[in-house]
């Protein structure tokens, strides 16, 4: 599998993939229109914060199973569209924290006590110290908006250094506030007024776009020092350049920008232009937030984890699926039975389906059984339709071709200590169930198939096959895939009780040619073939 890298990431997180068996491509530097050119052929999409994964480059992505973010935040990932597209999004929230607080503090020191206007005059041989005179942080109010994952980190370190925190963020508990020692305000207004410095750490949405304009900044206290080191836009750029030409905002640090600048091209080469640039009393880094060797390592091992597992068909945490929850223990070798026992409808069986009925049975029943349900649905649907299915767009997928989905738990236990049980309910009313449960702590064994009871160890490649109840037929069958060199690995035959039909299982080490298939079904007696895959 192609996996394209549009934005710099650690070299071993690189090389980790090459060694995973994928094909890399680092492609860096390269326009919006540059990369929505190339990529079509990719299965995999690593971005940092500048590539834009929107419905235009979505649309062109044919191939692309999962993006994934080396970095906090999805803002540059249209998840909806991936969604409908079935692309797993998947990002690194904690990777980077440590790097994105760090620079918001040192910003805040270098416009406190204007670290970077004496650094520059120093370097043009100035060094009239008393003009670069600054101000102390200790004794002095923080405001901390966005009191998250980075927020809390902020808050905590200013607290440290002996600044007074006050915090706005409607979203998190009481407790957050409690673990950094930081007063709750009840409006961003109260936290405006009483703050010498403000430092934002929020998302960027609609509700969060110029969450400081004109109007927040005429309510500051004059003087008051501004970091953004989160998300460009979360400070209306036009009106902070004229709080700070005016001094009310006595200095700025920033690190994002609402449009931002090419971080590739050399001076002479960018086009970049902003008012804020032009201030002396605005400190602009290049959004050196998760710019670290600690962040870039962390980022970049995590994001190809992911990146890796996903394209691997493993279950990763993703910004577009539902949390799992439940004692994995329990659940985890569940997730692959669920996809087989999925998949056997249609390749046993071709009658249009209305509903399927799911139940859980045993300790399944009392677990969050959302993520086995999509598994299950996945494998249905993965043996329909050529179009790729995932855990994040399978369910609207079953749902918009007509298919109602039913869940059901027990906590009560009949034969085994845990069963999952698919009924298929097709327009004609007839109901064919499957059920599986595990064995120990991984072995997959079939109990039901369509009424007949079976235990049956699921394989790679099983013949499924329907014999009227006579002698002979195994001998026969055995026969004939012995005379074509096909080696049984196991088999299963079960009857159901007053019943003049059989119901056999074989597993073999190769999938077997249409032809083999066609002598079987002429053996006298045999009803019914299906060549089921499991991989």
């Amino acid at each position: 599998m192609k996996i394209v890298i549009t934005e710099k990431i650690a070299a071993d997180s690189v090389a980790y993939l090459r060694e995973k068996g994928f094909e890399v491509d680092e492609r860096l530097g390269l326009s919006q229109s540059e990369i929505e050119d190339i990529i079509e052929p990719y299965d995999g999409l690593i971005v940092r914060s500048v590539t834009q994964v929107n419905p235009s480059l979505i649309a062109r992505a044919k191939n692309l199973k999962v993006v994934g973010r080396a970095g906090n935040g999805i803002d540059n990932i249209d998840v909806k569209a991936c969604t409908a597209r079935g692309i797993i999004a998947v990002n690194t929230p904690e990777a980077n924290i440590m790097a994105a607080g760090e620079l918001a503090v040192a910003l805040a020191f270098s416009i406190f006590r204007n670290i970077c206007i004496a650094d520059n005059a120093a370097h043009k041989d100035d060094f009239r110290r008393g003009r670069m005179i600054g101000n102390e942080l200790e004794g002095k109010t923080a405001g901390v908006i966005g009191l998250g994952r980075i927020g809390s980190i902020v808050a905590r370190k200013l607290k440290g250094i002996g600044m007074d925190v006050v915090a706005y963020d409607p979203y998190v508990p009481q407790e957050s506030f409690d673990r950094v020692q930081a007063k709750r305000c009840a409006s961003l207004d109260d936290l405006l007024a009483v703050s010498d410095l403000i430092t934002i750490h929020t998302p960027k949405n609609k509700e969060t776009y110029n969450i400081i304009d004109a109007p927040e900044l005429a309510k500051c206290k004059p003087g008051v020092r501004i970091v953004n080191a989160a998300r460009g836009g979360l400070i209306n750029e036009a009106a902070l350049c004229e709080a700070l030409k005016s001094g009310h905002v006595a200095a700025a640090g920033i690190d994002v920008f609402d449009k931002e600048p090419s971080y590739d091209k050399a001076p002479g080469e960018q086009q970049f232009k902003n008012p804020l640039l032009e201030l002396p009393n605005c400190v602009v880094t290049p959004h050196l937030g998760a710019s670290s060797h600690e962040a870039n390592h962390n980022v970049g091992t995590a994001v190809t984890e992911l990146v890796a597992k996903a394209l691997e068909g493993e279950l990763v945490a993703a910004v577009n699926m539902p949390n799992v929850s439940g004692n994995m223990a329990v659940l985890k070798p569940y997730i692959s039975l669920a996809e087989k026992l999925g998949k056997i409808y249609y390749q046993a069986e071709k009658a249009p389906i209305k509903r399927i009925e799911i139940e859980y049975r045993g300790e399944l029943a009392k677990q969050e059984t959302g993520i086995l349900t999509l598994s299950a649905l996945k494998g249905f649907l993965g043996a329909l339709s050529p179009e790729r299915v995932s855990f994040v767009n399978v369910r609207q997928a079953v749902e918009d071709r007509g298919v109602d989905v039913i869940e059901s738990k027990t906590p009560q236990i009949r034969r085994y200590d845990n069963l999952l049980t698919i009924t298929f309910v097709t327009e004609e009313n007839r109901e064919l169930s499957v059920s599986g449960t595990i064995f120990g702590t991984d072995t997959e064994v079939l109990v039901t198939f369509f009424g007949y009871p079976m235990n049956f160890e699921l394989a790679p490649n099983v013949l499924a096959m329907q014999n009227d109840d006579i002698p002979g037929i195994i001998g026969k069958v055995t026969s004939i895939l012995g005379e074509n060199n096909i080696n049984i690995a196991s088999m299963h035959w079960g009857r159901k009780p007053n019943s003049d039909k059989a119901q056999s299982f074989v597993s073999l080490d190769q999938q077997v040619s249409k032809d083999i298939i066609d002598k079987l079904r002429s053996i006298p007696g045999v009803l019914r073939v299906s060549q089921l895959e499991f991989n």
